[in-house]
């Protein structure tokens, strides 16, 4: 069956691969599977159409068949969950990769999405030279404590899986702030997440879809 993604017609990052459409589509290249990209516009992400599969009139969504998902983590651990690519075989090593996966969008991405949504959306608000601050203070004491969990090991937990895979597309919205540049494990890690070739195809994919008018993409 044919997999359709939804992406944002013209992602608001110009195509730098921190929408989550990307994350999506490098797990997907990841497990070698074939897929289409189904645009959407602003206003069609309010219409009833893209609301039956996003209830919240976000991106991305999946359709496989009848089987319609939405949430990139959801979507994701159901790709890596029939990949072996992804997940581990073992059990126990299948459990942390998991628990990787919502450490990732539970626990590291939530002050990052919240110093994007101060920054960019509330900039102009009387608080924000005192709020933004605090922010970046939650964001590096977790950034901090990844950094020491991590060391100098290549991945998580041995092999690369699907814990890296949501771990480094978290920390990639890190980049723009420089905070990133902090940590050298971290920035090391997240290095070694783009240059793995099934997050190259994705980033190359992907931005080719945000510029389609463009006459080339920035270097990898």
């Amino acid at each position: 069956m044919t997999i359709t993604l939804t992406a944002f017609d013209r992602s608001p990052d110009g195509g730098m691969g921190l929408a989550r459409d990307t994350r999506v589509r490098w797990a997907l290249e990841e497990a070698g599977l074939d897929y289409q990209v189904r645009p959407v516009s602003s206003a069609q992400m309010k219409e009833p159409a893209h609301l039956a599969l996003h209830p919240f009139g976000q991106i991305p969504t999946y359709e496989e068949g009848d089987l319609a998902l939405f949430e990139s983590g959801a979507i994701i651990f159901h790709i890596a969950a029939h990949s072996k690519s992804l997940l581990p075989q073992d059990a126990k090593a299948r459990a942390r990769a998991i628990t990787w996966m919502f450490a990732a969008l539970n626990t590291v991405e939530p002050p990052i999405l919240e110093l994007v949504t101060a920054r960019f959306q509330e900039g102009d608000k009387p608080w924000s030279k005192e709020r933004i601050p605090l922010i970046k203070d939650r964001i590096c004491h977790r950034a901090d404590q990844l950094s020491s969990y991590l060391g100098q090991s290549e991945w998580l937990d041995g092999a690369f899986s699907a814990g890296d895979l949501v771990m480094v597309s978290v920390l990639l919205r890190l980049r723009p702030s420089g905070i990133l540049d902090e940590f050298a494990h971290l920035a090391a890690y997240v290095a070694r997440g783009e240059e793995r070739p099934a997050y190259k195809r994705a980033f190359a994919a992907q931005w080719a879809f945000n510029n389609r008018s463009a006459p080339s993409k920035p270097d990898q």
